[in-house]
């Protein structure tokens, strides 16, 4: 069993992200789909070998990848801003990525809107944001096997 944390759309809140140190501690994976504002940056040095990070359209610094493919137990994962997918109006275009890449679980971030959804057996999550300009919310993910249990936390 593996346990991540999933945040996104930080834009540099670093008090708000130091308040899940605790957290970040004791997980085995941080995933940070893009927005960071250089927090990203942070976040890997106080966490070196457990943080993964993806560049968003607002990040002039490209600490990350665009997008990547993570192995999780038995679970293949797509991850990514979701910009370059048009995140903002559609979810086919992230459906249809991940399902090219056979992964049964799909991260992006961009919207600032947690939500989660199945499209044809594929997981779709967003985490929300940990912006200073909406509510805040990241997803706490533990896989077991091929199983994935998420929730997103509110904060």
């Amino acid at each position: 069993m593996k346990t991540a944390v999933i945040i996104s759309d930080t834009h540099g809140n670093m008090p708000k992200i130091t308040s899940l140190y605790g957290i970040f501690e004791e997980c085995d994976y941080i995933v940070h789909l893009g927005d960071t504002s250089g927090d990203g940056a942070r976040i890997k040095k106080d966490f070196p070998g457990k943080t993964i990070l993806i560049n968003g359209n607002c990040d002039p610094v490209k600490l990350g990848e665009n997008e990547t493919i993570l192995s999780i137990e038995n679970v293949r994962i797509f991850a990514t801003h979701g910009h370059l997918y048009s995140a903002k109006t559609t979810l086919t275009k992230l459906y249809m990525r991940g399902k090219e890449e056979n992964c049964g679980l799909i991260l992006y971030g961009h919207t600032h809107l947690a939500r989660e959804e199945e499209i044809d057996g594929v997981t779709l999550i967003n985490p929300g944001n940990l912006s200073r300009y909406s509510q805040n919310s990241y997803c706490y993910l533990v896989i077991s096997g091929d199983k994935i249990t998420s929730k997103i936390v509110v904060v």
